[in-house]
């Protein structure tokens, strides 16, 4: 895989600067190791609009993959899945569970993640959108879960066979 990918951290205290961004650096590089090409994590606050549109910017920019940490737990500010849910697209919802899956494996509180998997198509560009949870353990197990399917699903938004 050589698909464009970008990461972005959903966290009021890393885009304050409180605390140093674990999460979505690490998420760039086990998708470097997997194969994609990645810049450098963006860091937005738990705002739906900046999610948002930092989702849309990447896609806008060539990521085929976008790959959000943060912002998937019950807490007040975590919105990150209401913030893709108003891209539209087409819901994967056996990926979401998958990664739910692989991390109930460390821990009971990963069924908690609300995080989606969908399709965002914005003209003739189309993208795979994944939210995965914030700590280091979710994004391993998000990224080894999207290791095993993520070139067949952009094979298949190229139009690809089954």
């Amino acid at each position: 895989m050589c698909a464009n990918a970008a990461v972005i951290t959903v966290s009021d205290r890393a885009s304050r600067g409180e605390y140093a961004d674990r999460s979505g650096p690490l998420a760039c590089a086990l998708l470097r190791e997997h194969g994609f090409t990645c810049g450098d994590a963006v860091v937005v606050p738990d705002e739906a609009d900046d999610i948002t549109s930092a989702i849309r910017d990447a896609v806008k920019v060539g990521a085929r993959l976008v790959l959000t940490t943060g912002g998937t737990g019950v807490g007040p500010r975590d919105v990150t899945p209401e913030a893709t849910a108003v891209l539209g697209g087409q819901q994967l919802p056996g990926l979401a569970e998958a990664i739910r899956r692989r991390g109930a494996d460390a821990t009971p509180m990963a069924v908690l993640s609300r995080g989606l998997a969908t399709i965002l198509r914005d003209g003739d560009r189309s993208a795979l959108v994944v939210n995965a949870p914030g700590s280091t353990g979710g994004v391993r197990d998000a990224v080894s879960v999207l290791a095993t399917v993520a070139d067949h699903v952009l094979s298949q938004l190229d139009g690809g066979d089954h």
